[in-house]
């Protein structure tokens, strides 16, 4: 028996000012995308931006639906829209915000599982990192400089 040790590095910022601009007005965009999320049902509204190459940014937010698995998280909204409307072009960063309109969401919200492993294929996919900026409402930003700091052991299409 052997045991390993996975290491992940996450890089944090007190508040949204610490942001490089260029992060700050991705997270801007990510926030004005949470406002217009559809979540009548838990009342938890998620925004994302992703910056690609090309300089064009693609937001998203999440959609729920009274039959609850029919709904869609904020980030594979904006990373679905981006492969399907850039499908050359490759995302540099992420940005995702989060707001509970039952209490003050003051810690980071990182990606469900669901969305970690849909961001995996994309980092695959254009064989590069992508940087992921993720907050609640307020207070501290998380940065991680690959989904592998988030999802160390992915699935892949090489155990297929």
């Amino acid at each position: 028996m052997k045991k390993i040790k996975i290491y992940s590095e996450i890089t944090v910022y007190n508040d949204i000012n610490e942001l490089p601009a260029d992060i700050q007005k991705l997270m801007s965009q990510a926030i004005v995308s949470r406002e217009m999320a559809y979540a009548p049902y838990s009342h938890f509204k998620v925004g994302a931006a992703l910056k690609l190459d090309n300089g064009i940014i693609v937001t998203g937010n999440n959609q729920e639906n009274a039959a609850y698995p029919s709904g869609m998280c904020a980030e594979r909204v904006a990373i679905w829209a981006a492969g399907s409307q850039y499908p050359e072009q490759k995302i540099l960063q992420m940005a995702i915000t989060a707001r509970s309109e039952k209490h003050l969401l003051d810690q980071p919200v990182p990606p469900c599982g669901a969305c970690r492993q849909s961001i995996a294929e994309y980092e695959i996919k254009q064989d590069k990192n992508i940087e992921i900026y993720f907050m609640g409402e307020v207070g501290k930003v998380y940065k991680s400089d690959s989904l592998h700091d988030l999802l160390p052991l992915i699935f892949d299409s090489s155990n297929l």
